[in-house]
């Protein structure tokens, strides 16, 4: 194992600097592009490969503990100096003279280590304290320590470092984030850089581990109580040749061995209940989908639902079934059923409130829809102001009321059911008006959480509702659903009363960890193609009397076009310049006043 304490004493070569390092041209290439931190990092690489250190080891680290669990039995383990193994990233280094600090973060929490340099170098040698330890190491390495637990003079908890080994060498510095008593400051906020290098937000913000944990704990929480009432787990296809069970709009691939196109899954319930139909009486999935349509605070092309389907049972008993379920993720969470988000606190205490849509759009919106035809409803709409077009039939213009006027209102669990059928197309009429359906939609916090219905199982009905979609689709809809005729064979043969349940994983995410954006509940959530600077060619540069050899100086010192340079005090950056040649070795023969007078001009 690469001990630093086992290098051979030689001498350590000066840092090889950005002109004097032998490199190929692609390499020298690669460095333009680099900052000066980063390759300040890779000469330092450079050296720990001389010293015979290697800075990515392949072999087992034994690591015996984590800083959480020496930190919860620290007294005695202070008190016996327990001998500890462990590993994790620098985070921040007091480095004095014999002896220094260094703040190390592992997955569970973080924990000072004291390095002494007659502790760690044994012998006559002290590189690997003097020139490794304390030149050498950054900021962001991964290290691993062994040593014993202590406390110091000043009271702190920390591991006094007997052996320390470098298992990866980082060559691209961290943001700074500051930690003073447990408070951070000038934490890392932006969004661009937190969703696009989750890495780098879960390192320096370790918070944002807790929501991804909590995650984990809501879906195991789930599951268990699934399995606690006998329903099976199963796995459906993704790749779809009819993209059902949902009124949206799909992702389309080409399967090149078929030949035929095929579609990422809108929706898992088509498949889960052709299990029904085979014999299952529950069964369950978590659930990738993917829809083809906009991405905001609440939405995502690709997320996770969860979708169970049970024989013999009906919407009224799934909204008491739901209701168990969200009380019991909200005590495994937060241990009380009150749970905290934004400036609301959402009570997730059995029972919840139910309401008709009707009623709904009655009590909130002041319009009775009761037996209104698609022309009333489109003009109830235009009277109310509501964003609407000439491709929506009856259901998404109820839907259009609902959104605009009712959702805002319904801020602690509720229950909104019995929707239009032309809202419904998979779902069983209402057993006394047969203008609505046995649906169900929780909403919480003013937006829908879970969906559910009395299944539709009566093949012929289901026919023709497929066909009403059809029709829709040729109005212009492309979110109408397709005619999946193979699910019609399967109703054919029959299949028992039913009731099923799809619930959003990413939004139950982003209730029960208050987290006010879907991007903060995914690990690597979409995000738009990122964006590279714009850079001039040297023959622009020229044109403005520029030497090739000063361009990409220019290009790192954040001068990517010639208009950038137009109004730069030509002052400043004339000693800007001459400076990075000297401190740089470049051997460049510096501009004078003049030249960069015309080059700002």
């Amino acid at each position: 194992m690469p001990l630093f304490f086992h290098i051979s004493p030689r001498s350590i070569k000066k840092s090889c600097t950005f002109a004097s390092c032998k490199k190929s041209d692609k390499t020298m290439a690669l460095y333009e592009e680099l900052s000066e931190q980063e390759i300040v990092r890779r000469q330092a690489l450079d050296e720990l490969r001389s010293l015979g250190i290697d800075p990515y080891p392949a072999a087992m680290y034994p690591v015996t503990h984590s800083t959480a669990e020496i930190l919860s039995d620290f007294e005695n383990m202070s008190q016996n100096r327990a001998e500890v193994c462990i590993a994790g990233r620098i985070m921040a280094r007091r480095i004095m003279g014999s002896a220094s600090f260094f703040e190390l973060q592992d997955e569970s929490g973080k924990i000072q280590v004291y390095v002494k340099r007659d502790d760690i170098c044994p012998g006559e040698d002290k590189t690997m304290y003097n020139t490794v330890f304390k030149k050498l190491l950054d900021i962001g390495d991964i290290v691993g320590v062994k040593g014993f637990v202590f406390r110091t003079n000043m009271g702190e908890e920390s591991v006094h470092a007997l052996e320390l080994t470098l298992l990866a060498k980082s060559i691209r510095p961290l943001p700074i984030v500051k930690e003073k008593d447990g408070k951070v400051f000038d934490a890392v906020t932006d969004p661009e850089l937190r969703y696009r290098q989750r890495y780098v937000d879960l390192i320096v913000n370790p918070g944002v581990r807790d929501v991804f944990r909590k995650r984990a704990t809501i879906i195991n929480t789930m599951r268990e109580f699934f399995n606690s009432k006998g329903y099976l787990e199963v796995e459906t296809p993704i790749l779809q040749p009819i993209p059902g069970g949902a009124a949206a709009r799909p992702f389309v691939t080409h399967h090149n061995a078929l030949d035929i196109p095929l579609y990422l899954r809108i929706a898992n319930e088509l498949y889960l209940k052709r299990l029904i139909v085979g014999g299952f009486n529950g069964v369950y999935e978590f659930a990738k989908d993917f829809r083809n349509e906009g991405m905001d605070r609440t939405h995502n092309p690709e997320f996770t639902v969860m979708e169970i389907y049970v024989a013999y049972k009906d919407y009224f008993w799934m909204m008491d079934f739901t209701e168990e379920m969200l009380e019991r993720v909200a005590l495994a969470i937060h241990g009380t059923t009150k749970v905290t988000f934004g400036d609301k606190e959402i009570d997730f205490k059995r029972p919840f409130r139910r309401m008709t849509m009707t009623d709904a759009i009655k009590q909130y919106a002041g319009v009775d829809i009761t037996g209104k035809s698609e022309d009333e409803l489109r003009a109830i709409c235009k009277q109310m102001e509501i964003e609407i077009d000439d491709t929506m039939g009856k259901g998404k213009l109820i839907d259009a009321i609902f959104g605009e006027k009712c959702e805002e209102h319904l801020v602690q669990p509720t229950f909104i059911m019995d929707y239009p059928i032309e809202m419904s197309p998979l779902c069983k009429r209402h057993r006394s008006n047969p203008e609505l359906t046995e649906r169900f939609e929780l909403f919480v916090a003013g937006k829908e959480l879970c969906n559910a219905y009395s299944e539709l199982n009566d093949p012929i009905d289901q026919l023709e509702r497929f066909q009403e979609q059809l029709r829709l689709s040729e109005k212009g809809d492309d979110e109408a659903m397709f005619i999946d005729m193979d699910f019609v064979r399967a109703l054919e043969y029959g299949m028992p009363t039913c009731s099923g349940m799809g619930i959003g994983i990413d939004r139950l995410t982003m209730f029960m960890t208050n987290q006010p954006s879907i991007q903060d509940v995914l690990f690597f959530p979409q995000m738009r193609p990122e964006k590279k600077p714009q850079k001039d060619t040297a023959e622009a540069y020229a044109q403005k009397g520029i030497p090739a050899d000063w361009v990409p100086v220019l290009q790192k010192m954040g001068f990517n076009t010639v208009a950038s340079l137009s109004g730069v005090a030509a002052g400043k950056l004339f000693n800007d310049l001459c400076g990075y040649n000297k401190k740089n070795k470049l051997g460049l023969p510096n501009p004078t006043m003049d030249d960069v007078k015309r080059w700002v001009e």
